[in-house]
């Protein structure tokens, strides 16, 4: 959500922001305790309060495809809980609809081409994550590309939802659960031994096991790498501290990611841009992991190959000199 669209929903319907979200934004989270999830939680939950309507659902969709856009995104996989947008809009299936509709007219209007993860949320029981699981298979070839488990990794048992993610995996869709951010090699371990991820939600943590590390890169479990969120919310000091040369070094496939935009104040290539500088990153290896990123996806054969053509195009001038 463009930080701009929460102040006008707020202020049309007379929802109050708390200060961080108005004259401090982007909003101060970083701790090394719980206490910067739990901030960022709360304001996240003051940001989706603020969609009430059809049409505030299509704007977002469409401003998100918009903004990818303009950071040179060619293909985007949101991810949703529809559970936390049901009891406002007709139910789970009728908002997975809603939103498969504004993703098609934001792709039809921006040129990018984008696909749905529906998520879990750990927080509540696992059989709602059942329901959730049922639901995107009803709607694999039909917009939803992946099923996910997200929200605090240190709440609840993750092997608990074990039998949603079997039902996703028969329905052949990919497997995103968030883990080894807040928690580090045991829940990365969880996630792919319990749930058969094929991408992991950050998965940086896998950094400080080096067996564990080996196993992701022979399975090709992808890791979705936020280095702006991980600094915001204590998980290290500085962008600097963020393992990207490891991960790098030990051949994992890489995907970076914003996360939030909206409360980490930063979009997708603003991840490339700092991380160029934090870790002195040359084009070469820029431009492998953008090749990862695309791999990574569920990005139509046709269109990864005009990526990868794309990026070599954008690495030729660096080549030659």
């Amino acid at each position: 959500m463009r930080h701009q669209t929460l102040l006008e929903l707020a202020a049309r319907d007379g929802v109050a922001l708390p200060d961080s979200l108005v004259s401090e934004w982007p909003p101060e989270l970083s701790a090394a305790d719980e206490k910067g999830w739990f901030r960022f939680q709360r304001l996240y939950d003051v940001a989706r309060s603020v969609l009430r309507t059809e049409a505030d659902v299509r704007r977002l969709v469409r401003e998100a495809a918009e903004d990818d856009v303009r950071d040179g995104g060619r293909w985007l996989e949101i991810q949703v809980d529809p559970s936390g947008y049901g009891a406002r809009f007709g139910g789970i299936t009728a908002f997975t609809d809603l939103v498969l509709d504004a993703v098609r007219e934001a792709s039809r209007d921006t040129g990018l081409q984008m696909a749905l993860v529906i998520a879990a949320n750990r927080t509540r029981h696992p059989l709602d994550a059942r329901t959730l699981a049922r639901l995107a298979a009803q709607y694999v070839d039909r917009g939803v590309v992946g099923f996910g488990l997200s929200n605090d990794e240190r709440r609840g048992s993750t092997s608990d939802f074990a039998p949603a993610f079997a039902i996703a995996e028969r329905a052949g869709l990919t497997l995103v659960p968030h883990g080894g951010e807040l928690l580090g090699p045991d829940s990365i371990r969880t996630c792919v031994d319990s749930l058969h991820a094929h991408r992991l939600g950050h998965g940086v943590r896998a950094a400080e096991d080096p067996a564990l590390l080996a196993r992701i890169v022979e399975a090709g479990v992808a890791l979705e790498v936020c280095p702006v969120s991980n600094v915001a919310l204590g998980v290290y000091s500085d962008l600097t501290s963020v393992p990207l040369p490891t991960l790098m070094a030990a051949g994992a496939t890489i995907a970076l990611g914003a996360d939030d935009p909206l409360l980490f104040g930063s979009r997708l290539a603003g991840q490339y841009a700092t991380m160029r500088a934090a870790h002195e990153l040359t084009d070469e290896q820029l431009a492998e992991l953008a090749r990862m990123s695309v791999r990574a996806s569920r990005a139509p054969q046709q269109l990864k190959a005009e990526l990868f053509a794309g990026i070599d195009e954008w690495l030729a001038p660096s080549r030659e000199s």
